[in-house]
């Protein structure tokens, strides 16, 4: 299998794990079985669709392959069926399926961006967009805060990983290991901060009376 097919399979696992925390997302809030389609493929594909909207790269790549659909459908309706069969997942199960979602589409876009030569710092923010657009979406839709706003590290893990890329691909090693590194990289970063709550330091402003 070339390099081409392992990224179009990569990007497919990303779309279904990101319509899976889509659909969870809309579980929570008690929505009918449109609406978690609805929100499942916002999830899946509105990071895939804003990057390629700002790199100029169309058609974007629901538009000219109906299998990214078909994916993100399929993955949201095998949600609600495993869930009615099973236990509700509960919050860490949600979180632990957008990492590995995460992980997947930072390193995509920023392959995507590396190929329509770009500057690196462009490179990195096109896979930051990648991993972070899509939760953001479902997370506004579902009127939560969004998950790269809270305290735990979530957009430094993807930083990392399109560094820890674009590094390897400088380096002229395999690509698939500079691919594998690389998602490793933003998953245990991502896994590391929901085990042990790791957080930037905050910033707080006090009022001076």
């Amino acid at each position: 299998m070339n390099m081409a097919n392992l990224f179009y399979l990569a990007d497919l696992f990303g779309v279904a794990v990101f319509a899976i925390t889509g659909a969870l997302m809309a579980g929570r809030k008690s929505m009918d079985l449109f609406g978690v389609l609805v929100i499942a493929i916002v999830t899946a594909l509105g990071g895939g669709t804003l990057r390629d909207l700002i790199l100029d790269n169309h058609p974007v790549s629901w538009i000219r392959n109906d299998v990214y659909i078909v994916v993100a459908s399929l993955a949201a309706i095998g949600t609600v069926v495993w869930v009615r069969l099973t236990q509700p997942i509960h919050e860490k199960g949600l979180l632990i399926a957008d990492a590995f979602g995460l992980a997947v589409f930072t390193v995509i876009g920023t392959e995507v961006a590396l190929q329509h030569a770009v500057p690196l710092s462009t490179a990195v923010i096109m896979g930051v967009m990648t991993g972070v657009a899509g939760g953001v979406m479902r997370d506004v839709i579902c009127n939560e805060i969004p998950l790269i706003f809270q305290k735990e590290i979530y957009a430094t893990a993807c930083i990392a990983g399109a560094l820890v890329f674009i590094v390897l691909r400088a380096m002229d090693t395999p690509h698939w290991l500079d691919t594998g590194l690389a998602m490793l990289v933003v998953l245990l970063i991502r896994l590391a901060a929901i085990r042990w709550h790791v957080s930037l330091p905050r910033f707080h402003l006090l009022d001076r009376d």
